[in-house]
């Protein structure tokens, strides 16, 4: 994911004390800076006065506010990315923005709820073990209208090696089990690309940390900045948080100021490097040198980040019918398209079998569904430039309108498709040899070592080869190195849902930072995550009922509204996203029945 600090260029902290900052930010904006600084440390203080019943209250007055403003939201956003009233792909803002938000409070309600009642968040959750001994959370469905609408699809969070059930339950609530113990002011850098993002990790900094937020809002969003305050009245009200804008000099001043405790960034790892250990480039390089060698960061204070990565999407090889090329080949192709690829979690490099002998054949479904999804603007900053570096990189690329389709044959060179997180409408694909457990094993250990980053894997197999490797098949789960999995799904699908998680695979570090650094959403608020995996149907609706589907999931959707190929994907978007504000039976009849005819 490209800079949360600007469109293009990363910024660096002020090294020095709080009030020595880059020489264009001015006197004024720094008093209001600090202004905003010193009201939320006396909103810690509030914060850590409320009861949980409080909380309880406070949260179910800001989902009054998201509601309100929720199609504001979505229709900002969508005139932010150039996306007019009759687009018919303006249904993502209204799931990635105003959706996504009121599912996280409804799921954070019911946590603290359970912990106002002295009950566990656990309480009634399933809870297995996954391969390894690892602790598995069955988090998602957790509810009968998810189980109902999103029929197929389940989640689940593994914690780390070694955490029991015991311990899972004991730790379930993380700082919201210790709601008087404040842990000051934290900054949240905001993510430029998804609208529903700075506000998740402002309620992740509240809720999982006790930390009043500080949020700087990327450009890229500006214009969301009024939806934004009247979103989180009630919190600006409380003295909870505080919303604040600006480029590079607004980044590097709060970045290095004393009074705050915490940073979390949803950017890139050139942003994250230059926060903790100084520019790259220009004067101050020799001097991040020095400072890496020596292991002396310039940032003093812990952070967190999700930075994203090259998303793999592993075609397992099996008996398809034409239908399941078809809908397979829209799946990958919104994996890519969402968002106009402007998505950390974007697929990049689809894994196919050199010994399939449907190969061909899905790559020629794949190139039509490439082709005729709707166009649309490219509309983050930075993005026609990386465009032009894939293009260099591979001349041989298949132009189609606004974007490319590498195919990498024979003796090309994949590098930089690998390692390069282009952040655009830029899909690749590669071949790997083998066929059945030989060539699961084969591409997982390829999406391990040869692409860069570990937030989110993709997975596609029919029910039929699945049921074929038996343990196989987990064991190869288990050994994908990936904070979010998605089998027969998409991990966006984790993105939106509150009680998995969101982030890098374990191990980062602030000197090789990876995908990043730390989970959010988790509304379950677990200890000690490892990843989350979700499980969708391989065949939609009429396909999944029983005796049809090959003893896959069944589904209700006939195509799933985020698909980019989904005629009524708008509406029903907008539908489910009222039906999350008003729970009208008879508005969700209606979107169903738009959905019926996606």
């Amino acid at each position: 994911m490209t800079s949360a600090t600007t469109p293009d260029a990363p910024s660096a902290p002020a090294e020095s004390a709080p009030k020595t900052a880059a020489p264009e930010l001015g006197e004024g904006e720094r008093e209001r800076l600090d202004l905003a600084i010193q009201e939320l440390q006396v909103g810690a203080g509030t914060w850590s006065a409320f009861t949980l019943a409080q909380r309880v209250t406070l949260l179910r007055a800001v989902r009054t506010s998201v509601a309100a403003v929720a199609e504001d939201w979505a229709n900002t956003a969508s005139a932010s990315k150039g996306l007019d009233e009759r687009h018919p792909l303006r249904g993502e803002e209204w799931l990635s923005g105003p959706y996504s938000v009121l599912g996280a409070l409804d799921a954070y309600l019911e946590t603290l709820s359970r912990l106002a009642k002295g009950t566990n968040p656990l309480d009634g959750v399933k809870i297995d073990r996954a391969p390894g001994g690892r602790t598995r959370v069955h988090a998602f469905p957790l509810t009968g209208i998810d189980r109902f609408l999103l029929s197929g699809y389940t989640g689940e969070v593994w914690l780390e090696p070694g955490v029991t059930p015991n311990a899972a339950r004991a730790a379930a609530g993380l700082a919201q089990r210790t709601p008087a113990d404040s842990r000051g002011v934290g900054l949240v850098l905001g993510a430029g690309n998804i609208t529903s993002i700075p506000v998740l990790d402002v309620m992740y900094e509240l809720l999982a940390h006790n930390r009043t937020a500080l949020l700087k809002v990327n450009p890229t969003q500006d214009a969301l900045v009024p939806v934004y305050k009247r979103a989180f009245a009630p919190l600006i009200g409380a003295g909870l948080v505080r919303i604040v804008r600006g480029g590079p000099a607004v980044g590097e001043y709060l970045t290095g100021h004393a009074d705050l405790a915490h940073v979390h960034i949803t950017g890139s790892a050139t942003t994250f490097d230059a926060i903790v250990w100084g520019p790259s480039k220009g004067p101050g390089a020799a001097a991040t040198t020095r400072r890496r060698r020596e292991n002396r960061p310039r940032l003093k204070k812990p952070i967190t980040a999700e930075l994203g990565g090259v998303s793999p999407i592993i075609v397992v090889p099996g008996k398809w019918t034409d239908a399941d090329l078809t809908y397979h080949a829209e799946h990958v192709v919104t994996m890519r398209l969402q968002n106009s690829g402007h998505n950390c979690i974007a697929g990049q490099a689809v894994i196919l079998s050199s010994d399939w002998d449907q190969a061909d054949a899905f790559r020629a479904a794949l190139r039509r569904a490439y082709a005729s999804a709707p166009e649309r603007p490219i509309w983050y900053p930075g993005a026609p430039s990386r465009m032009h570096l894939a293009a260099d990189a591979y001349p041989d690329a298949l132009v189609l309108g606004d974007r490319l389709l590498v195919e990498i044959d024979g003796d090309d060179d994949a590098s930089a498709l690998q390692n390069t997180e282009y952040f655009a409408p830029v899909l690749g694909v590669v071949s790997v040899p083998g066929t059945d457990q030989a060539f699961l094993d084969a591409a997982v250990a390829y999406a391990n070592d040869e692409l860069q980053g570990t937030l989110g894997a993709n997975l596609l197999i029919d029910p039929a080869t699945e049921r074929q490797f038996g343990a196989g098949f987990e064991r190869a789960i288990t050994d994908l190195h990936y904070g979010s999995i998605a089998i027969n799904g998409w991990t966006a699908f984790g993105f939106i849902t509150p009680t998995l998680t969101w982030g890098a695979y374990p191990g980062s570090t602030i000197a090789d930072v990876g995908s990043g650094i730390g989970v959010v959403h988790n509304a379950l608020l677990l200890d000690r995550v490892e990843r989350s995996v979700i499980r969708g149907p391989f065949r939609p609706l009429p396909r999944s009922l029983p005796g049809l589907n090959g003893g896959g999931r069944m589904t209700i959707l006939p195509k799933p509204p985020w698909f980019v190929s989904a005629r009524t994907g708008a509406a029903v978007s907008e539908g489910l996203t009222r039906y999350r504000i008003d729970g009208s039976v008879r508005g969700l009849v209606k979107t169903l029945l738009r959905a019926l005819r996606a």
